[in-house]
């Protein structure tokens, strides 16, 4: 594991102390019926919806950008292992990849790194992952970051990777969480309300195609996937 220390951006200690950085937040946050609750029952749904995505070839170098709470990662690790693959996971908080570390077995391990590092500001060399996928972070980060979240995912891919966003969407109007959930999100989650208002895809620089994009929606459009092969 990286011991190299990145610092912890002043939006995550101010908005987001209470769910990551607090270290009370991993004990009481990361409990799988905890992260299905939140995700209204989705849980499981969306993180086959993400590894499915590659059909069971996860072959060559896979980079996870954040780890959330859940199984996602330990599952991802474990057909990384099967297909013979790498794994770099990248967290800019520390605990989070001890904790996770301590999740996946073993003999996934081995194939995986698990690295300290900002999202917005990779320092791997352009071109060297075959896939990279943002699990629930980008709603978590201020536009400026998010932009540059998505720029550096699109820089580390090889031509001919692909790129999986899984997050919140733009729920249709007759949605009944639609009225619940957007005040408490403006409260608790000020930066996710912002993908309620502008597509996903949006975010991508300029000098991508808009014409690679595919968008999966889920749940009355509250959630949504975003696949991005880069030419």
């Amino acid at each position: 594991m990286s011991t190299a220390t990145t610092p912890t951006p002043d939006y995550l200690k101010k908005y987001y102390w209470w769910a990551y950085v607090d270290p009370r937040a991993l004990r009481f946050w990361d409990r799988p019926w905890l992260t299905n609750l939140i995700l209204c029952g989705y849980y499981r749904r969306l993180s086959n919806e993400v590894i499915e995505e590659f059909e069971g070839d996860l072959s060559g170098c896979t980079l996870q950008i954040s780890v959330p709470y859940g199984n996602f990662t330990p599952r991802l690790a474990a057909c990384v292992t099967r297909s013979g693959g790498t794994l770099d996971l990248i967290d800019v908080v520390q605990a989070q990849l001890k904790n996770v570390s301590c999740k996946i077995a073993a003999a996934d391990a081995e194939v995986a790194r698990f690295i300290q590092m900002d999202s917005s500001a990779l320092i791997f060399s352009p071109g060297v992952y075959d896939r990279a996928i943002l699990y629930f972070l980008l709603h978590e980060q201020p536009q400026d970051v998010r932009e540059k979240t998505v720029a550096e995912a699109l820089r580390v891919l090889k031509p001919g990777g692909t790129l999986v966003v899984l997050d919140y969407g733009k729920p249709s109007l007759w949605h009944p969480l639609r009225y619940l959930l957007l005040p408490l999100l403006g409260t608790i989650e000020p930066f996710a309300v912002a993908l309620w208002n502008r597509e996903l895809w949006e975010l991508l620089p300029s000098q991508f195609s808009m014409q690679r994009c595919r968008k999966t929606s889920y749940f009355g459009g509250l959630y949504q996937k975003i696949v991005y092969v880069k030419p």
